[in-house]
C-alpha cells in the first residue's frame, strides 16, 4: 500500500508540473503567432496551433514529465484500488494550482484555495479509507468495450473541439480525464502482463485503448490549455480521470474500502469530485489568470 501511495504522489507531481509547463508553452505559442491564426472558424485551436504549441521547449519538458507519471500512475494503477490511485493522481489539481501562481501569474480567489482544500482533505480520508485492490481479470468483451469507448471520447472530444471553438475548454478537459481513466481501467486489466506474455499483451484491446487514450487524452488536455483557464481545464480532468475508473474498480473488478469504513471512502469520493468541480467552475468564472506579460503581449492572447 506506501508504495503504491508513494508511487501515485509522484505521478500527481509530475502530471501537475507537466500540466503548468504546457500551458506556458501554449501560452507562448499563441504570443508568436497573429491572434486570427490557427483557429478554425468557430474560434477553437486546430492541428497547426497545437503543433506550434507542442514545439516549445516548455511543452516538450512538460509532455516529458507526463510520459514519467504516465508509467508511475500505471504502476500505481496496479498496486491500489483504482478509486484511491485515480484520486491520489488527481490530486496534480493542488501542484498545477500552486505552480500556476508563479509561472503563469495567475490569482487564485478564496473559494479556489478553498475548493483545493477540499480536495486535499478527501485524499486523506481516501487514503485511511482504502482497502485491498480488486482483481486484474475481465471478461474480452470489456476489453473490447473499453477500446470502443475510447474512441468515442477521443474522436467526439476532437469533432466538439471543432465546432463550439472557445466554449469547449471544459468540455474538453473533461473528456481528456475520461480518457485518461479509460487509461487507468486498461492498465489494470491488461492482459499479458502477470505472468508476462508478448503475443498476449500485443493481441489485447485494451493496450491499443492505452495508446489512444494517451494520445488522444493528450491533445485534448493541450487543446483545453490553449482555450481556457489551466486551473478550471485541469479540475475538469480530475473529474473525468476519477469517477468513471473508480466506479469501474468498485463494481466490476472488486476494489473496496477497509471493513466498516465504507462511508469513509463513498464521504472523501464524493468531497474530492465536488472540489474539483468548484475548481473548475470558479477557475473559469473568478479566477482570473493575470499573466505577467505587458498589454501588447496580452492582446494575441484573445484567440486563445
Amino acid at each position: 500500500m506506501l508504495i503504491g501511495l508513494l508511487t501515485a504522489i509522484a505521478a500527481s507531481i509530475c502530471y501537475g508540473t507537466g500540466s503548468v509547463l504546457q500551458a506556458v508553452g501554449s501560452r507562448r505559442a499563441a504570443r508568436m503567432s497573429p491572434a486570427a491564426a490557427g483557429v478554425t472558424q468557430h474560434g477553437g485551436p486546430n492541428l497547426t496551433s497545437t503543433a506550434k504549441a507542442a514545439m516549445t521547449w516548455e511543452f516538450i519538458v512538460g509532455t516529458i514529465l507526463d510520459f514519467v507519471g504516465f508509467g508511475l500512475g500505471a504502476l500505481a494503477a496496479r498496486l491500489l484500488p483504482l478509486f484511491l490511485s485515480q484520486t491520489v493522481i488527481s490530486a496534480n489539481l493542488v501542484i498545477t494550482a500552486v505552480l500556476s501562481v508563479k509561472m503563469l501569474g495567475i490569482r487564485l480567489t478564496r473559494k479556489e484555495r478553498t475548493s483545493i482544500g477540499v480536495v486535499c482533505a478527501a485524499l486523506v480520508l481516501l487514503a485511511t479509507a482504502a482497502g485491498h485492490e480488486g482483481g486484474h481479470y475481465a471478461p474480452a468483451s470489456t476489453h473490447w468495450w473499453l477500446l470502443g469507448v475510447t474512441v468515442l471520447i477521443i474522436v467526439g472530444g476532437t469533432v466538439a473541439v471543432r465546432f463550439l471553438g472557445g466554449r469547449a475548454a471544459i468540455l474538453a478537459g473533461l473528456l481528456s480525464g475520461l480518457a485518461f481513466g479509460a487509461l487507468g481501467v486498461g492498465v489494470r486489466i491488461l492482459n499479458g502482463v502477470e505472468p508476462f506474455s508478448f503475443p498476449s499483451l500485443l493481441s489485447d484491446p485494451a493496450l491499443y485503448a492505452i495508446v489512444l487514450a494517451g494520445v488522444g487524452g493528450m491533445y485534448l488536455h493541450t487543446v483545453a490549455l490553449q482555450i481556457g483557464s489551466v486551473n478550471g481545464a485541469t479540475a475538469a480532468l480530475v473529474v473525468g480521470e476519477t469517477v468513471l475508473p473508480g466506479a469501474i474498480g468498485v463494481l466490476w473488478l472488486g476494489d473496496a474500502s477497509r471493513p466498516g469504513m465504507a462511508w469513509l471512502a463513498v464521504l472523501g469520493f464524493v468531497l474530492a469530485v465536488t472540489g474539483a468541480v468548484a475548481v473548475a467552475w470558479y477557475g473559469n468564472h473568478e479566477g482570473a489568470e493575470t499573466p505577467s506579460e505587458p498589454e501588447s503581449d496580452k492582446s494575441s492572447l484573445a484567440g486563445v
